[in-house]
């Protein structure tokens, strides 16, 4: 630009903001987290640490700090009970997951063939995913009920040779557990699923009618294997739902008949309430927390792999 005097002059840059204004968002921003990390380091790093703790010791009623090494392992896995449990919910989790697996992916696949009424069906299909499992297991509770429940309205109707009496039968009680599960958790496999679905490119499906590549191979060959993230999302969430299962078993069969729906949750709340045995409580606590971390962290690292496989980094 040019002064009075005629002599040009070199107009100076824009002053640059202080360091410190680049500081304070976040310093604000760590200020308001705080809370949040001191909840998370006390509350649930903290209680965790405890209870490991706890389980290497010979509390009873009331903790004590009188170290007994894993004698309290020992007596966890020399439990008849706490082998049966184990038995129940590694048949609940295979028939569980799988079943809301498969129902939740045919489910997403029908929506995503853009039915009319989609948000419709969308909503219902997910809604049982709202209710708390304590609400499905008494829900289905009267459901099997042989005397008010389906069982009563099919003979009712005349059917007089069906039965439905799965929660009064040991050998099917656990079955019965798995269905309620199923019926609540296969939406949340649906809106996974269907999302995923939506993110395949429209181009993949106009090659495959060009080809002729029949629908249910397009799906089983082409579209399941795209859908890394969804299934892993999916299977891991399930999978930990298994293995904390409580309220369901407590609210559809307590338990029974017998100990044939018996679940480690419900066998680490009872030692700890019903029988006050907190050492063998948190010994039995500790074990499934290994054990889902045992399933989760190799699924969120494979699902991490495939992610970068997807975006060309590996």
């Amino acid at each position: 630009m040019v002064d009075q005097s005629g002599a040009r002059s070199i107009a100076s840059p824009p002053a640059r903001p202080k360091a410190i204004g680049r500081l304070r968002l976040p310093v604000a921003a760590m200020a308001a987290l705080t809370p949040a990390w001191l909840i998370i380091l006390l509350v649930y790093l903290g209680t965790t640490v405890w209870t490991v703790q706890i389980s290497l010791t010979k509390s009873r009623m009331l903790p004590s700090n009188e170290f007994a090494g894993l004698s309290q392992y020992q007596r966890l896995f020399g439990t008849a009970r706490w082998s049966n449990s184990i038995e129940n919910v590694l048949t609940f989790g295979v028939v569980y997951v799988l079943g809301a697996m498969v129902v939740g992916l045919l489910l997403a696949i029908a929506i995503d063939r853009r039915v009319r009424f989609e948000s419709a069906w969308r909503t219902m299909f997910l809604y049982p995913y709202a209710l708390s499992f304590i609400v499905t297991g008494l829900m289905w509770q009267w459901l099997m009920n042989p005397e008010i429940g389906i069982q009563a309205t099919a003979r009712a109707a005349g059917l007089g040779w069906f039965t439905f009496d799965w929660t009064t039968r040991s050998d099917m009680a656990i079955y019965a557990v798995a269905l309620a599960g199923i019926w609540q958790s296969a939406g949340l496999v649906m809106v996974l699923m269907l999302a995923g679905l939506r993110g395949i490119d429209a181009d993949l499906w106009r090659a495959t009618r060009i080809e002729g590549i029949p629908m249910w191979r397009t799906y089983l060959t082409i579209v399941l294997p795209q859908l890394g993230p969804s299934v892993a999302t999916a299977f891991m969430l399930l999978t930990m739902g298994a293995v904390r299962t409580f309220d369901l078993v407590v609210a559809l069969t307590n338990g029974g008949p017998g100990q044939s729906t018996e679940v480690p949750a419900k066998f680490i709340m009872d030692s700890l309430f019903a029988r006050q045995d907190l050492g063998l409580a948190t010994a039995g606590a500790t074990v499934m927390l290994f054990t889902v971390m045992a399933v989760t962290i190799p699924i969120l690292y494979a699902r991490d792999i495939w992610a970068r496989r997807q975006n060309g980094r590996l």
